[in-house]
């Protein structure tokens, strides 16, 4: 049997592109829960070490899903893309062969949803189909010029419309607000 850690980050587990410092800011955590978390991780990269008999807290994808990464590879999980695992799992190309437009979104669309995640699957996906591409996010912070790139032909952010501590009291409830105002412009 083998294990795999499907992920679309190559963040290590600590440090300052870990994943304290890259991701706990887009879940809500300041400068001093960022330190905070990024020290247990640091007990936790101990821990998994004594328990593999080898370092994983530097290598490529140990700081995906909070650490879990480090958890798998420490387990001898081989790191595979969760962008393409999931297209083939799901029939991505397929259902845009059928779709008039392709929505995809993320919690943060950022530089790092450029990196190779699903977004980006989708995205080009659809621009190879001709078929627009519009995301729906908790926040946007990636340009127009660099989303166009990537095959995105809008993207919207609840935190943008609202403000972001709005957006994270009903996450489910702004999400489909957000959702239910955009339909109109994308319907064929």
């Amino acid at each position: 049997m083998t294990l795999v850690a499907a992920s679309d980050v190559d963040n290590p587990l600590l440090g300052p592109h870990g994943a304290a410092a890259v991701f706990g800011p887009q879940k809500g955590a300041d400068d001093a829960a960022v330190a905070e978390l990024d020290g247990a991780l640091t007990v936790f990269a101990g821990v998994l070490a004594g328990l593999a008999g080898r370092e994983v807290r530097d290598e490529p994808a140990a700081g995906a899903a909070g650490g879990l990464g480090a958890a798998l590879l420490a387990l001898g999980a081989r790191v595979e893309s969760g962008a393409g695992l999931v297209r083939d799992l799901v029939g991505l190309d397929a259902e845009l062969d059928a779709a008039d437009v392709a929505v995809t979104g993320e919690g943060s669309f950022d530089w790092q949803s450029l990196r190779g995640k699903l977004i980006t699957a989708v995205a080009r996906g659809a621009a190879d189909r001709g078929t627009p591409c519009v995301v729906l996010a908790g926040q946007v912070s990636v340009g127009r010029r660099e989303a166009a790139a990537a095959g995105v032909d809008a993207a919207f952010g609840v935190a943008d419309e609202i403000g972001l501590e709005a957006s994270m009291a009903d996450p489910a409830g702004t999400l489909a607000d957000l959702a239910e105002r955009v339909a109109p412009r994308w319907r064929r």
